[in-house]
């Protein structure tokens, strides 16, 4: 064709070109609004199930007695299981391998039904003093409530990815639970796959994520999750530390995830009311072994009070090294009891227990640092999503500048762990899947 020949196209493809990027613009902001929606519905539910969870049950419970306490984790694990098998007809205790499932398998939907069940034993689950986090169940339920609402609008989604608001929805409940919305849609997008990031859903994830976190701060405030006063030198002495650390956390990462592997399929053996007592008192055990060590009750609940005894200066290496294994060992047995939670909690727990062992060895009287890159290290390898994991230690923290030192952590990290997980739903890159509609 000569250079200087214009071609131009009939008047009718030209409108019809017209008319369909009109179609295409109508139909995205639809879907922006409705992620939005997504977000705010997600968001005053994780609230509200926040408030439940440590404001009404768990606060009183740590007001129990001693022996109350040490036993309540098995009546919940119980609870848990009755709600399931009589609401939910069997449901699994998975939240976040559930909407795992739901990404990658078009034929697997999230019911009402099984929302209901896993809530209930949710919150039994925590309320009683699981050592398991709250952002499972949030994950789970914003993946719910967007998917839903997807499948009763399918005109607004002509054309769309089947599992926009899915994901949408999972960020939403993580931007919530942590107030965090960069974590939040980092985390859904970059969890379905081991070494990849899903696409083409970033701006819904985006927009829920912000509307989710404003939602639930409007209720539940803005204070950063894990305050941390002090700043890194940034230093060649802290950065070649931070990948140390990253390496050390990696093996730890490894085997807390082969537990938690082991755990999961202990909990869908036969006899569950048999397996989910005896996961209950090997809770109770490892309560009173705490409380031997700590003279504090830093084996139960989600742990969030596990990171500031760990801050405190001058905690000996051993007793830190005993929570830090104690604490593993609960959430095993939690989860293999069937019990309903999240599993980034504990990941962040064992972290920073981590980066408070290497302190307290080297000699460090100021932890903060190597928590905070144990936190990055330990997360980013267990649950394999690195930039969810420095995302996480940045807005969590309110400090920005651990960005740096948590990056190298978490890829040093990342290097060792391999192909290890704790999850087996995460697939492979996504370019290599057959069928993925995320590639196209």
């Amino acid at each position: 064709m000569d250079a200087g020949v214009v071609v131009t196209l009939p008047r009718w493809i030209r409108e019809s070109r017209r008319g369909e990027l009109r179609t295409l613009a109508t139909r995205s902001r639809q879907v922006v609004v409705l992620a939005a929606v997504t977000g705010v519905v997600t968001g005053l539910f994780v609230a509200g199930f926040e408030r439940i969870v440590i404001g009404v049950m768990f606060d009183r419970v740590l007001r129990l007695p001693l022996w109350l306490i040490a036993v309540l984790p098995c009546c919940g694990l119980l609870l848990a299981l009755i709600a399931r098998r009589t609401v939910g007809g069997g449901a699994s205790p998975a939240t976040s391998d559930e909407y795992l499932q739901a990404f990658h398998n078009p034929q697997h939907r999230l019911g009402v039904r099984g929302f209901v069940a896993r809530t209930v034993a949710g919150l039994a689950t925590l309320g009683t003093g699981g050592p398991m986090g709250l952002e499972g169940p949030s994950l789970y339920s914003g993946a719910v409530i967007g998917s839903n609402l997807q499948e009763r609008l399918p005109n607004a989604f002509r054309g769309a990815d089947r599992r926009v608001l899915l994901v949408a929805g999972a960020a939403a409940g993580v931007a919530a639970i942590f107030k965090a919305p960069s974590t939040g849609a980092v985390f859904a997008l970059e969890v379905p796959y081991q070494d990849d990031i899903a696409r083409h859903m970033l701006l819904p994830a985006l927009v829920s994520s912000a509307t989710g976190y404003l939602a639930f701060a409007a209720i539940n405030g803005t204070a950063p999750l894990f305050p941390i006063d002090a700043s890194p030198r940034l230093d060649f002495r802290d950065l070649a530390g931070a990948i140390v650390l990253g390496l050390i956390a990696a093996l730890g990462a490894r085997a807390f995830a082969r537990m938690l592997r082991t755990a999961k399929r202990i909990a869908t053996m036969p006899r569950p009311g048999l397996i989910a007592l005896g996961a209950g008192a090997g809770v109770a055990v490892l309560f009173v072994a705490g409380r031997l060590v700590t003279g504090e009750s830093l084996i139960v609940g989600p742990g969030y009070h596990v990171l500031s005894w760990a801050a405190e200066p001058g905690r000996s290496l051993w007793v830190l090294a005993a929570v830090l294994v104690l604490r593993c060992l609960a959430t095993s047995a939690t989860v293999a009891g069937g019990g309903v939670g999240g599993l980034f909690i504990p990941l962040v727990i064992a972290g920073a227990l981590t980066g408070a062992v290497v302190a307290a060895a080297v000699g460090v009287d100021d932890p903060d640092l190597f928590i905070v890159v144990g936190v990055a290290a330990f997360l980013g390898a267990g649950y394999r999503v690195p930039l969810a994991a420095v995302m996480f230690v940045a807005e969590t923290t309110g400090r920005p500048s651990f960005i740096v030192p948590g990056l190298l952590a978490a890829v040093a990290a990342e290097l060792v762990m391999g192909q290890a997980s704790v999850t087996a739903l995460q697939q492979p890159r996504v370019g290599r899947l057959r069928g993925d509609t995320a590639t196209r």
